[in-house]
């Protein structure tokens, strides 16, 4: 039975990716390179969410050299008990969802980083500004755009930092590509193609409850579709146009199973992109210049990510992409480097994407003009 977590872990067996100032950064725009400075001391990270993913991100951080792991947040006394243990974390930064106000006052923790469903990034994010902490959200940063402003709203109200966990902005293949992009050597860029789906498991879980999960294949794995295109193209998208195809009606009787969907940029530049619920092996991006080309496959998995352009193979280092992402967003926080493509307004910006793509599918496939950011 497949899950989101073997997908992301087995990808690699597919057969083919305050508001002003962060509104000024490039969409597309590699993430500044991690620097050599190594800062006084290391960023100090709760974890808010003890998932599997959660524990992905934990065992990460072991090996990372500017971020350490000093507090958790969970509703499971278990698993408090077992991750104390396991990390040497101290009872005073041990935190319910209830208590996670209290955090305020807790000097041994720098941000926290929320890994909960999806529908509960919101509520998580505004407590954690409220209590004058930096945040990490995985994505997708919201169930919407609306949610996403008022997020964003409450970081600047509060002074803090927010960031979404687009891990693939620190792997280097990515990087790679973009910064050729950025170099004119593909030229202009034409057309993109990008996948991104999996054959999901167990029908009680979470992703499959619209409460919890905000939307299905499109909200958990298709953002790396849309995030894709765009730092492909170096170019926010202007249009949509979205189509459904639901084969379990049952199954996925609350959200999406299979979304194809296209997207126009200002260019003329063209995006065809998939993502589903339903099958394995899909999980490339290949973007077409007038000059060149270049593809991941597979793109958006946890790796190794692989790649080729128009000039040959790429062999730019394997990295572990939570390892990469924390010791990189360290390196921007303690360092006072220049905020990486990952902040709050890069995940409204794909939020807003979102809601165009179920807009043009409630409208029968309609083209919906994106509002700008």
């Amino acid at each position: 039975m497949s899950t989101r977590r073997d997908f992301l872990q087995n990808l690699t067996l597919g057969v083919g990716f305050t508001a002003v100032a962060q509104s000024l950064i490039s969409p597309a725009t590699a993430s500044p390179a991690p620097s050599k400075q190594k800062p006084a001391r290391k960023l100090r990270v709760a974890i808010m969410g003890l998932g599997s993913y959660g524990t992905r991100v934990a065992e990460a951080m072991e090996k990372c050299e500017m971020a350490e792991l000093t507090g958790i947040v969970t509703g499971t006394p278990a698993k408090a008990e077992a991750w104390k243990k396991k990390y040497n974390i101290a009872d005073k930064n041990i935190y319910t969802y209830d208590t996670v106000s209290q955090i305020k006052n807790n000097p041994d923790i720098d941000v926290v980083y929320v890994i909960t469903p999806n529908s509960l990034h919101h509520k998580h994010v505004i407590q954690v500004a409220n209590a004058g902490k930096h945040v990490i959200c995985e994505k997708p940063l919201a169930d919407n755009a609306k949610q996403a402003r008022e997020m964003i709203a409450a970081c600047n109200k509060a002074g803090v930092k927010l960031y979404v966990g687009y891990r693939l902005h620190f792997e280097p293949h990515t990087r790679e590509v973009i910064s050729m992009r950025e170099g004119g050597e593909f030229g202009k860029i034409m057309f993109v193609d990008n996948t991104c789906g999996f054959k999901i498991g167990d029908p009680t879980q979470w992703r499959l409850k619209k409460a919890l999960a905000g939307g299905g294949a499109l909200m958990d794995v298709g953002v790396y579709n849309i995030n894709g295109a765009r730092y492909a193209t170096g170019e926010e998208p202007i249009w949509v146009t979205a189509q459904e195809i639901k084969t379990d009606p049952v199954k996925f009787k609350e959200v999406d199973e299979t979304i194809t969907f296209q997207m126009g940029f200002p260019s003329g530049a063209i995006a065809n992109c998939s993502t589903t619920y339903n099958f394995n092996h899909i999980g490339r991006l290949y973007l077409v210049g007038e000059k060149g080309f270049a593809e991941l496959d597979p793109a958006f998995g946890y790796g190794p990510i692989k790649g080729r352009t128009h000039k040959g193979e790429l062999k730019q280092p394997v990295v572990t992409h939570q390892t990469a992402q924390m010791d990189g967003l360290a390196d921007c926080i303690l360092n006072n480097k220049p905020d990486p493509n990952m902040t709050g307004v890069e995940g409204l910006k794909d939020m807003v994407v979102v809601d165009a793509i179920y807009e043009s599918i409630r409208q029968g496939g309609k083209k919906i003009n994106i509002a700008k950011v």
